[in-house]
């Protein structure tokens, strides 16, 4: 999270407060989250009312005071940008008590003191500061920490300068791109959810190495299997997607470097299989997680799947349920796509493209032909972690899951 909207307050000025009490709602780029009371007291003054978009991190929400009595002295406060107000002035010259001892509840802390790089040492960056520094030619090495531990957040990159001018040509002409009213076309605002989209994706693009193996998969005996299963079921049926996820995740611990992301210096490879599925949304798309697939029954698989994707929907997910799953998988298949290739989603190495399930006539001894059903799937590969011969053994294994799904038994 770069920036957030205030969706809307819970609390009015003046209103006592409970730690733990719900104070605002805040909409990141992929979910709407409630902001939590920090500590006891009362709300004294709302900086931001409901509605502001793009607020930074460590931006001043709101004042907190201790005591009812000091709720007054905070009526006309201005937030002039720093990390927490001053007490304000006595009106009268008696002696006044104490000042008032505000808590300033922010997204986050204020950075700290800048850290500079250590040469030789491995630079601590987040992603869009990365991603940031690519695009504005900068090296990261020659830039001052201040995030956690000297990490190097966006906002450090502000005042560096690039090593070359902004090019010429269709580069120049986006990036002056203006607002012009024009009934030949519509300008729609980007969401925040629609923004990461469009950084995370061309990140992983112009950054990770990608390659793509497609296999096509006989479908008949899982299809048959399926329809028998849900015959039987009373809560819930199982849907295709539901093997494919099983059969991915045992695939991951059957060829663990699919389970596993370049960590710039190493690869971290996963001991438990946390499968993200890809979820359309009007805002974008959004990939809740299953956790530990590979040790879940079928019917849990499909019981999270769908409670997952109706959050995803109503931007309900919490981070932690769409927050660091090790592969992903994406279907277009129930769109009439026949097959495609994602865009792997970064720090994960591996993506899995699931088209549409088809007859097709193959060659039989006894009658001359037989009709198949057959589904296309393109597994999308980070080069720097999976060989392309590791990529045909994960294939091959899914491929074996699916058409001999008694295995997954096993």
């Amino acid at each position: 999270m770069e920036m957030g909207t205030i969706v809307s307050w819970d609390k009015q000025e003046g209103d006592k407060l409970n730690e733990g009490d719900l104070l605002c709602e805040i909409e990141t780029d992929k979910a709407t989250m409630g902001f939590e009371t920090p500590e006891e007291g009362y709300l004294a003054k709302i900086i931001l009312p409901a509605g502001s978009k793009d607020v930074p991190l460590g931006k001043l929400l709101c004042i907190i005071v201790s005591e009812e009595g000091d709720v007054a002295a905070f009526k006309d406060f201005k937030d002039t940008g720093a990390a927490s107000p001053p007490p304000p002035k006595a009106a009268a010259p008696t002696p006044a008590p104490a000042a008032p001892k505000p808590v300033a509840a922010q997204i986050t802390q204020a950075p700290g003191p800048a850290i500079p790089s250590v040469p030789g040492q491995r630079i601590k960056a987040s992603p869009f500061a990365k991603a940031l520094a690519a695009a504005k030619g900068l090296d990261l090495a020659s830039v001052a920490g201040t995030g956690f531990g000297g990490r190097i957040v966006a906002a450090d990159l502000n005042a560096a300068q690039p090593a070359s001018a902004v090019g010429s040509g269709a580069g120049a002409a986006t990036a002056a791109a203006e607002r012009v009213p024009s009934f030949r076309y519509t300008d729609i605002d980007l969401t925040n959810m629609r923004q990461t989209i469009a950084k995370r994706l061309t990140e992983s693009k112009q950054q990770i190495p990608h390659y793509s193996l497609t296999v096509e998969i006989e479908m008949d005996e899982v299809l048959k299997l399926r329809e028998e299963l849900n015959s039987n079921l009373k809560d819930g049926k199982l849907s295709v997607n539901d093997f494919i996820v099983k059969a991915s995740a045992l695939s991951c611990k059957k060829v663990p470097a699919a389970n596993s992301s370049f960590m710039d210096t190493f690869i971290r490879e996963f001991k438990a299989v946390d499968v993200s599925v890809a979820v359309s949304t009007p805002d974008g798309l959004i990939t809740p997680i299953v956790f530990n697939a590979d040790s879940k029954g079928l019917l849990e698989i499909s019981k999270n799947t769908k409670e997952l994707a109706g959050k995803a929907r109503e931007k309900k997910l919490q981070p932690a349920e769409f927050l660091g799953g090790t592969f992903t998988v994406s279907n277009l298949g129930m769109f009439g796509v026949d097959q495609f290739t994602a865009i792997i989603n970064p720090p994960q190495s591996c993506i899995l493209s699931v088209g549409r399930t088809s007859e097709i006539a193959r060659p039989c001894k006894e009658n001359g032909y037989r009709t198949v059903k057959i589904m296309r799937v393109t597994l999308t590969c980070d080069h720097r972690v999976v060989d392309g011969a590791v990529g045909a053994q994960w294939l091959q294994s899914f491929r074996t899951y699916l058409e001999q799904p008694h295995t997954m038994l096993l």
